[in-house]
């Protein structure tokens, strides 16, 4: 599974150098002189960086493949991706990167289908948005209370909604 790391902003000087908006924890990690990062859409890359420095609250990037601010706003809007095997797994383990959640089945407690986790919504609290079978969507907060057991290993989310959760929307 592909991750975006940042997204190509708005061209920044005359020499080629891009404003990047930033989406990983790690941008020291992302960002860095040498490495060559995967773009979507895919004709558009793999991009390889030649310069990385801060600039206010912006990060500003030069690749070796841009020449010039024409080549710059060309890449205006495209998203610079890394592959999950790169993403190093989390220490604590109740917390989960969204790849390791998306895709797997969910079932209740008391072993019923509810369908696949489809997205994780990042709001003022983590919300599962899972996929049923016949095609409906719930949400559901992810919270011990409500979710008691994920097993990444079996593929497979446990939840324990209260009455009526699973009914909402439908």
């Amino acid at each position: 599974m592909r991750l975006v790391v940042g997204r190509i902003g708005r061209p920044h000087g005359v020499r080629g150098e891009v404003a990047v908006e930033v989406r990983t924890d790690a941008p020291e990690e992302r960002f860095v002189v040498g490495r060559t990062l995967a773009t979507d859409p895919d004709g558009v890359g793999p991009l390889t960086i030649t310069a990385v420095r801060r600039h206010g609250d912006r990060l500003l990037v030069r690749f070796a493949e841009v020449a010039d601010r024409t080549a710059a706003e060309e890449l205006r809007g495209v998203f610079l991706v890394v592959d999950s095997s790169e993403v190093p797994p989390l220490d604590d383990p109740d917390e989960f990167h969204d790849h390791e959640l998306i895709g797997l089945r969910v079932e209740t407690t008391a072993g019923e289908a509810v369908g696949e986790i489809v997205d994780i919504l990042h709001h003022a609290q983590d919300t599962l948005v899972i996929t049923g079978e016949a095609g409906t969507e719930v949400l559901v907060p992810f919270v011990r209370a409500l979710v008691p057991e994920v097993d990444t290993e079996a593929g497979r989310v446990v939840i324990d909604p209260p009455p009526g959760l699973l009914e909402l929307g439908q």
